[in-house]
């Protein structure tokens, strides 16, 4: 497998093959020491992070075997020949014809004896015909074995996080720049892809949301488009990939000078991001990242928890292969804090049905403690 394409125009490289045998190499340790027999792998993205193959899920099983002492694709027959012509590690390759059952095919490589664990993300079919070829009982829950492995991010990893978040902060000024009285968000959305693009991310925007005044309230956007007014607060939050590995920052800003509510708002906002950046220290709980960006918002009048107006979700997400993934900063979750997690801080504030103030940034756990991928912003207008 290559680690590199005449494309790669990144001043930082691609994950290497290298990288991933050592991600094997961790895998087998893990396996060994659950007395797991081996990990299926479907069309996931763990399959990309553990074999660097690249496979969209359907209701054909593809994806890979691996065993303590080998690691092997399971194919459709008549996709063998796309499979192997794509970037990935070494391995063998077993085929299964549209007749036959590949769960039939994944036991028999795996032999008599042994459980086998499992990749959360199978969908529920292919776990229910390899209960039937396999025994429930020789069935195993991999997903905390994979979370474990994949939750801290090496240098290479960071590296390429590091670069995506530089070309959607470059994106995001530029499509500050383009906001004015009269435009659509369609248009902004549009101008974001083809900024992604041209700045050389895997595929343009993964994700575009663009709200304009009331719509900013709903975190995840509103339906149809929207013509900007000079008196909107705006929200835009947008990623892209590069080599896999996500972007993702929102930015909430207006044109003008903003009223006083809204100004109020905005600087504790970015109070509580700064309380949650603190918060992230090695050891610490995830849920202390979320508990000070509460707090700040409690002590501004907000909330408390998810009372509205308030913040109504998580502080914070993990972030790699996926836009969101573990370790998550919420209530509840009591898992340390260690070098190379990933995640944004991002405890927006929503005023219902009048507007909504989000200021998204991702930092990566250091020896030292967080750092910024980005620099958070600075000013509202």
């Amino acid at each position: 497998m290559s680690s590199s394409s005449p494309s790669w125009s990144h001043p930082v490289p691609r994950i290497a093959e290298a990288e991933r045998r050592e991600r094997l190499d961790r895998l087998r340790a893990a396996l060994e020491a659950k007395g797991l027999a081996g990990l299926l792998l479907g069309s996931t993205e763990s399959l990309r992070y553990f074999t660097g193959l690249v496979w969209h899920g359907s209701e054909r099983f593809c994806g890979a075997l691996v065993t303590r002492d080998a690691l092997t694709y399971v194919v459709p027959g008549f996709e063998r020949s796309k499979v192997e012509t794509l970037p990935r590690l070494p391995g063998e390759i077993a085929t299964w014809e549209e007749e036959q059952d590949p769960a039939a095919l994944v036991a028999r490589l795996l032999g008599p004896t042994g459980r086998l664990a499992l990749d959360e993300q199978l969908p529920l079919f292919a776990y229910h015909r390899l209960a039937m070829a396999l025994g429930a009982d020789r069935l195993a829950d991999g997903g905390a074995l994979v979370a474990a492995l994949r939750r801290r991010k090496s240098p290479a990893e960071i590296a390429l996080i590091r670069h995506a978040m530089a070309i959607t902060l470059a994106v995001q000024d530029e499509a500050r720049a383009a906001m004015r009285p009269g435009v659509r968000a369609s248009e902004i959305a549009a101008l974001i892809d083809a900024s992604h693009r041209r700045r050389g991310a895997d595929g343009g925007s993964t994700f575009c949301i663009v709200s304009f005044g009331a719509a900013t309230a709903l975190p995840h956007g509103a339906e149809g488009d929207q013509e900007l007014s000079a008196s909107d607060l705006i929200l835009v939050d947008t990623g892209c990939r590069l080599d896999g590995y996500h972007s993702d920052l929102t930015r909430t800003y207006m044109l003008d000078a903003p009223p006083a509510e809204i100004a109020r708002l905005w600087a504790l906002e970015r109070a509580a991001q700064d309380a949650a950046f603190a918060a992230a220290k090695l050891g610490a709980p995830c849920s202390a990242v979320d508990a000070a960006a509460r707090e700040v918002l409690r002590e501004g009048g907000l909330g408390p928890d998810y009372r509205l107006p308030g913040l109504p979700h998580r502080t914070g997400h993990g972030l790699g292969l996926e836009i969101h993934e573990t370790p998550y900063m919420v209530r509840g979750n009591d898992a340390p804090l260690e070098p190379g997690m990933c995640f944004s801080i991002e405890p927006m504030i929503v005023v219902p049905e009048r507007f909504g103030i989000r200021l998204e940034d991702h930092v990566h756990m250091t020896e030292a403690g967080p750092e910024w991928f980005t620099p958070p912003a600075a000013t509202i207008v």
